[in-house]
């Protein structure tokens, strides 16, 4: 439990620092900037910490699983701390100096957890999150500028693709991790937690895809890309069943992904006007 605390005291304290940030813009301009940081922490973090492994957490949330675990700890850092520090930095308009300086502050809270054995590294080195962290916190300032002022349908497409998904990543994994209601099984690692964690991984991003795609196509009778979309996620579970890569565990695991299709569908129409109309305030 004493390693959970200093987990909740990141989370806790990011969630603080993000309310002040909305009350002092009041605007949605810095959601979707929080939203679109995540989403890229999210796909860094599949390629170097779901399939590279390069390195653990122990926040002691989950006592079933240490890779579900492992994972939570991940989203500490990856959903809260990083992309909430690389909002304020982009939404307050701080200079290069406040960038190397939260920099520096994470390269500390990274060598105190060390320390404090609540975090490993495999290959990873201190001098890596020295050197990744100002190029992180400065792509927030691309992306605000893409949300800010006109872009171009590549760039707002893509802005797209990273704030749904953040959501889509989220709303995928957290039942896995919490409510185990279902496993993948790809057989790409020994341990079965990171083996199901990997394949959602896949999933979302190309579940995101699908969603960003289809509502760009100019549909007449609304209610049919619904129910493509529903009878689409239906069938790649049956699909992944039937190839033994997918054992659904509780009787509502595949009506919730086929809903949570559905819903994911209606969010990205709405944040793509949104993100349309904010270009041309």
């Amino acid at each position: 439990m004493y390693n959970s605390y200093w987990f909740l005291a990141l989370i806790i304290s990011s969630f603080i620092t993000f309310c002040f940030i909305l009350l002092k813009k009041r605007n949605t301009e810095s959601l979707f900037l929080l939203l679109t940081m995540i989403g890229f922490g999210f796909i860094i973090e599949t390629v170097i910490f779901n399939f590279l492994g390069s390195y653990d957490y122990n926040p002691n949330f989950i006592k079933h699983n240490s890779f579900y675990d492992n994972n939570l700890g991940a989203f500490a850092s990856n959903a809260f701390a990083l992309p909430v520090i690389a909002t304020l930095i982009a939404t307050f308009h701080l200079s290069w100096i406040w960038l190397f300086l939260f920099s520096g502050l994470f390269v500390g809270i990274e060598w105190l957890f060390l320390k404090l054995n609540i975090y490993s590294h495999n290959w990873w080195r201190l001098a890596y999150t020295g050197f990744g962290l100002p190029f992180y916190f400065a792509t927030a300032y691309i992306f605000r500028n893409w949300i800010v002022h006109p872009v171009n349908e590549i760039k707002h497409f893509l802005q797209l693709y990273l704030i749904i998904g953040s959501i889509s990543c989220s709303l995928q994994i957290l039942p896995i991790i919490f409510l185990s209601n279902r496993v993948y099984t790809p057989g790409w690692f020994e341990d079965q937690g990171r083996d199901s964690i990997a394949l959602a991984a896949i999933f979302y991003l190309c579940a995101t895809l699908y969603y960003c795609l289809i509502i760009k196509v100019n549909w007449k009778m609304k209610w049919v890309k619904y129910a493509l979309t529903g009878v689409l996620m239906y069938t790649v579970d049956q699909v992944l069943i039937s190839l033994d890569l997918l054992h659904s565990l509780v009787w509502w695991d595949q009506m919730y992904y086929v809903c949570l299709s559905l819903l994911l569908i209606l969010l990205t129409g709405i944040i793509d006007r949104r993100l349309s109309q904010i270009t041309l305030e």
